[in-house]
């Protein structure tokens, strides 16, 4: 119960515009369950990954790497496959590779996400247009009956038009902290993935030749 009526209550007496604001809730919803189901399915320890990942690096063939890294399927995993998939081009090549890949990356993370930020702005000024046209209305009716109307009466329908303002800010407020929630969340992805590639870069050009040299001595033995 809110102010003494249902929820429902509440919504047919906002009028029509709250039903675009039923459809911005909807939608947000849908599109946050989404991107958050892919980012957890996209979660990687750094820390625990970087370790995992100089171990097997030092203990393992070119090969074995790249197998372990294509199982995890995480965008820091790509990466770091990317660039041992290519670990006998030159560095510049290589580079330009991967962050090809890593922009792939980042923008299947990124799919639908700005329609978060979209609906969190779009939201209250429904609200208010609905407000604004409510006030309309009201003052409307207020003419209509040559100004003999009680203070009552003018709070009621003030009172009904500034409910699909409040309800355009109950849909834009959590909407849009999910939305830099989800963007700092990508951001830190992102960042990572540039760590990855920085580390890989260098291990490539410090071990690179032994490791293809373990890689095809391993291959010779077969």
């Amino acid at each position: 119960m809110f102010w003494g009526k249902t929820l429902g209550e509440l919504f047919e007496q906002g009028g029509g515009v709250m039903y675009p604001l039923l459809v911005c809730s909807i939608v947000a919803v849908s599109v946050v369950i989404d991107r958050l189901i892919v980012l957890l399915l996209n979660r990687n320890n750094y820390a625990k990954f970087i370790s995992q990942l100089e171990s097997k690096l030092t203990h393992s063939d070119i090969s074995s790497c790249r197998k372990w890294l294509q199982a995890l399927s995480s965008p820091l995993a790509y990466v770091a496959e990317c660039h041992l998939q290519h670990a006998e081009l030159d560095q510049q090549t290589r580079e330009e590779i991967v962050n090809r890949v890593a922009s792939e990356q980042i923008a299947r993370l990124e799919t639908r996400i700005n329609w978060l930020s979209i609906i969190g702005t779009l939201a209250p000024m429904i609200g208010l247009l609905g407000t604004v046209i409510g006030l309309v209305e009201a003052f409307y009716q207020i003419e209509q009956q040559g100004g003999q109307v009680q203070p009552g009466d003018l709070a009621s329908g003030i009172w009904t038009a500034l409910l699909t303002t409040v309800f355009g800010l109950i849909v834009a407020l959590p909407t849009l902290a999910v939305y830099h929630f989800l963007d700092n969340k990508i951001a830190a992805t992102t960042l990572r993935m540039t760590w990855v590639s920085s580390r890989i870069n260098e291990w490539l050009l410090t071990n690179g030749s032994s490791l293809s040299n373990k890689s095809a001595g391993v291959g010779d033995s077969k």
